[in-house]
Formats: C-alpha cells, sequence, structure tokens
C-alpha cells in the first residue's frame, strides 16, 4: 500500500471512530411540545408535585359529555400528556349542596395529608342574593381525593370577594398562610392554624395588591384575582390575574409582584421599573384571555408556567354558552431578568416549544 493510500485509510477510520462516539441521545432532536397542552375545559388550573412521580392539576368545576365535576382534577408524568381523573369533590358540602359555583381549587399537601381550598356558593344564598361566595376547606389522603369538606365554610362575604385561596407555608417563619381575593377588592393573605382548617386565633387579613382604577385598554389591575406565590433568591413572588377572565368583554392577563417578606409590602413589576402596567403575559395570537396561572418546576429546576386560555377558533363548550368560556390549558415557560419573571414574547406560545425536563 502506498504511503498516500495508507494515509486515506487512516482518515477514513478516524472519521468512522468519531462517528461512532456519537450516541444515540446527542442525534436525536430535542423533544417539543405546542399549546394547549390539555385540550378541555379545566379553568384557573392549579398544578402539584406529589410524592407518587405525577403532576396533578385542579380545575373550577365543569366537566365535558354532560357530566358536571364539582372539581375537575388531572394527573400527568410530564406537565404535557394529561389524563382526566374525574371529580376531586364528588360529595357537595351539606351547606353548598344545592349551587353549582364551585371555583379555582388549590391544592397543599402537608405531612402526608392533602387540603383543598375552595371557593363556594353557600346555598343560603339561593334566598339571599346578598350572601356571596364563601372560602372552604376539604381534606384526603390521595392527591386525586376524594376529598370530604369540613362541614362549614372557612370565611363567606360578599360578591366573590371570596374567592381564588392558595395556601402557602413560608420557609422563613415557618407560618401556614392562605392567599384569596377578588370583587374588586385586594389580593389579601392571612395566617391558618395548625390544623390548617381555620385561619389562627388572633390573626387577621393583610392587603397585598390593590385594584387600579383607570380607562386604559391596556390597564388589566382594574380587578385582580388569581394568586400565586413562589419564594426565589431571597424574594416572594406574587402572580396574579386581571380585570376580566372570560365572556364578551373578556380581557385577561398574568401580572407580577415582590416583597422580602412573605406577607408584604409587595412592589409590582411596574412601580419597581417604570414600565406602563406589571403585565408579563397576555393575549397573543389565537390565544384569548390568558391568565389563572399557576407555577412549577420540571426535573432540571426550570420554572414554568400553567394557565388557561381561550382558543379563539373553539370560544364556547356548547353553542348556547357565552363567548370566551370554553378555558384550555396551556403551558410556557418562565425566564428570569433582572430579578423578574418574564414569558417570552409576553404571550402565549404559537409554534413548538423545547420540553419540560422530566426524569427518566
Amino acid at each position: 500500500m502506498s504511503l498516500l493510500m495508507r494515509h486515506a485509510f487512516l482518515l477514513m477510520l478516524f472519521a468512522l471512530a468519531l462517528n461512532g462516539c456519537a450516541t444515540p441521545a446527542s442525534l436525536a432532536p430535542r423533544a417539543s411540545y405546542s399549546n394547549p397542552v390539555l385540550d378541555a375545559d379545566l379553568p384557573d388550573p392549579a398544578v402539584l408535585k406529589a410524592p407518587d412521580g405525577f403532576y396533578y392539576v385542579y380545575g373550577t368545576q365543569g366537566g365535558g359529555e354532560g357530566q358536571m365535576r364539582n372539581v375537575q382534577v388531572a394527573r400527568s408524568p410530564d406537565l404535557l400528556r394529561w389524563e382526566l381523573l374525574g371529580d376531586a369533590l364528588p360529595a357537595k358540602p351539606s351547606w353548598a349542596s344545592k349551587t353549582q359555583d364551585f371555583w379555582a381549587p388549590h391544592v397543599h399537601r402537608a405531612s402526608g395529608r392533602y387540603y383543598l381550598y375552595y371557593s363556594a356558593k353557600p346555598d343560603a344564598a339561593l334566598a339571599d342574593p346578598e350572601r356571596g361566595l364563601c372560602l372552604a376547606v376539604a381534606t384526603a389522603n390521595r392527591p386525586e381525593g376524594p376529598y370530604r369538606d369540613k362541614g362549614e365554610p372557612l370565611q363567606c362575604g360578599s360578591g366573590f370577594v371570596n374567592i381564588d385561596p392558595m395556601a402557602y407555608d413560608d420557609p422563613a417563619t415557618g407560618k401556614r398562610l392562605l392567599y384569596w381575593g377578588s370583587g374588586f377588592g385586594a389580593i389579601k393573605v392571612q395566617e391558618l392554624g395548625p390544623d390548617r382548617l381555620d385561619f389562627a386565633p388572633g390573626s387577621a387579613p393583610v392587603d397585598l395588591i390593590q385594584p387600579v382604577k383607570s380607562e386604559d385598554p391596556h390597564e388589566y389591575q382594574r380587578l385582580i384575582e388569581g394568586a400565586w406565590v413562589i419564594r426565589r433568591d431571597g424574594y416572594y413572588y406574587l402572580f396574579y390575574s386581571g380585570d376580566n377572565c372570560c365572556g364578551p368583554k373578556a380581557h385577561y392577563a398574568v401580572m407580577v409582584a415582590r416583597s422580602r417578606s412573605a406577607t408584604g409590602r409587595f412592589e409590582t413589576l411596574a412601580a419597581a421599573t417604570g414600565a406602563p402596567n406589571s403585565v408579563i403575559l397576555e393575549r397573543q395570537g389565537l390565544w384569548v384571555a390568558p391568565g389563572h396561572n399557576a407555577v412549577v418546576q420540571d426535573a432540571d429546576g426550570n420554572d414554568w408556567m400553567l394557565y388557561h386560555a381561550v382558543d379563539s377558533r373553539r370560544p364556547r363548550s356548547k353553542p348556547a354558552d357565552d363567548v370566551n368560556t370554553r378555558r384550555v390549558m396551556l403551558l410556557d415557560r418562565i425566564v428570569w431578568k433582572d430579578g423578574w419573571p418574564q414569558v417570552e414574547g409576553r404571550g402565549p406560545s404559537t409554534a413548538p416549544r423545547p420540553a419540560p425536563a422530566v426524569r427518566p
């Protein structure tokens, strides 16, 4: 073999060796997903990562195929493939056995037990229209339920002020907290008692974020609701939504504020940065009125926003329904810049995106 041929042969072997070093994983395309991740009417999603490895999501009363579920529940191994499980609260509480407004649940796990906080209209409201919705709590031994109400409301009031609860254990103080609020009032927080079934004796609600009176069409804070709190790098971030979730005048977005304390004072993104508003997610493309979000981490510790929005191509479940009432579930990644969360493009993604990381 000539010297030239020998060099060519060695180069060929070297190229083959390099090819052999490439693993199938490095050659395979990265997994991706497209919105929606659950094409079903499941408003106000709240997510929980359970010890069984599944993500569970809980939503406002509803359900397809003529089957009404008081608290909808679904689960997924990866935040993308969701299986509807049925009704987490199959038996209505005695004080709300005849009404149908079971809204915006949130499930919190503590000491191996599951606590479902939700809103419901009491039966007394059927005779007295001045009676508004109540905060309530139910418990179960499994994330999917069935949950059983404690037997009486946690707190009642006028209109729809007492809705959208979110339970949170403050790692800095050890206090058990409940956030809630809507109805043109403030987002509030109050300490829960040791059993998590009542507010702590002597505690009182603290107002955190106030609505803003404005005729500006870009202002979403005229009504605020849907609180969700996380802690990151010494700050507590309060995500909230406004101002009109659904219907013909749907106008909804996600906003954010932060504080060094879980009970405030919270500074909005607009106040801190001079931005015209505190919005980090609003309408984009075919997705109408995105909001009422939850935040969850994937296997790599990346933050993701799970939320509802209306598909403008199918804005109602039934022909007789109001427009912009069929709210499906979407997912987008949160990125952090200068101490604040952002959603790429400030709107729901409309093209394929890299999927959340999952453990094998």
